[in-house]
């Protein structure tokens, strides 16, 4: 078995490469920018033809994204999740229709009443992200009606030790280490009450895996069910060190506030289909303080 994974260069990829290599799944990780993986743009339908035609998969992953709602990030979340898409379903259809095609959804495509969101809920265009998100699952559906088994995860928010610098989870650990190693510093944050799922990135691929590899359903809500807020987060970090995180922080009422108080998955499809994640908050914390 064969797998081209784009967007391979990011924490996704990684555990999805290494997921491949233990199943013995040999995996080609293309990435527009990289010094390790296959430099390839999915924006670009001659370069993904190419690739689709030469490798022949049996499998091709979609994840790469810029995940970020910003409208500055318009045209760049268009074509690469969009145009993305439609480039691998296109030459999927014309050179290797029995390959199987996984898209990445996101949980912020979809109305939100703070309530846990399936699959089966409806989808909402709150930012250019979602719209993008949006148009690659109708593509898959049209695609899906040609034949092509297109499968659609729908993220939620999960972490790793290998997850950007950029991301607050990931900053709020990289600050208690610094703190525990001496740093005097103060971590200022917004709203801290907002609640999001807290999964392990590496967990997550294998629940894409498990999507991907039987054959009736074709989308799933892909997350833990368990929401924690960012103080949930503070808490456990902090307490991994032995410190009170209130001495550290400071919370301005003219902080970041995303567009959600709570984001939550209902899991119940991808659980009916034998997945379970294995890593909890706690050990997710332990994992990003090493």
């Amino acid at each position: 078995m064969k797998t081209l994974i784009f967007g391979a260069g990011g924490q996704d990829g990684a555990y999805l490469l290494a997921y491949c290599a233990r199943l013995g799944v040999s995996a080609v990780g293309v990435a527009r920018s990289t010094r390790t993986l296959t430099v390839g743009d999915v924006a670009d339908f001659a370069c993904v033809t190419d690739m689709v035609r030469v490798q022949q998969p049996d499998l091709i992953f979609h994840l790469a994204a810029n995940s970020t709602t910003r409208h500055e990030t318009l045209f760049e979340n268009h074509a690469t999740i969009a145009t993305g898409t439609l480039n691998i379903l296109e030459a999927v259809r014309r050179h290797q229709p029995a390959c199987r095609v996984f898209l990445t959804g996101s949980g912020v495509q979809f109305e939100n009443t703070g309530r846990p969101i399936s699959e089966k809920d409806p989808f909402a265009a709150t930012s250019p992200y979602a719209v993008a998100r949006i148009q690659s699952v109708y593509a898959a559906r049209y695609y899906r009606q040609l034949g092509i088994q297109t499968y659609v995860g729908y993220l939620f928010h999960h972490e790793s030790p290998l997850r950007k610098p950029n991301h607050l989870c990931k900053m709020i650990a990289e600050a208690v280490k610094r703190i525990a190693q001496g740093s005097n510093e103060r971590i200022r944050l917004g709203d801290i009450s907002v609640k999001k799922e807290a999964a392990f990135a590496g967990d997550i691929v294998e629940g894409i895996f498990t999507l991907v590899s039987q054959d009736k359903i074709f989308e799933a809500t892909i997350g833990t069910g368990v929401a924690y807020s960012i103080q949930d987060w503070l808490e456990v970090c902090f307490a991994k060190i032995g410190r009170n995180w209130r001495d550290h922080v400071d919370v301005r009422s003219d902080g970041f506030r995303p567009e959600y108080q709570v984001l939550v998955s209902d899991p119940a499809t991808i659980h009916s289909l034998g997945w379970q994640p294995k890593v909890g908050f706690d050990a997710l914390a332990e994992m990003m303080l090493k």
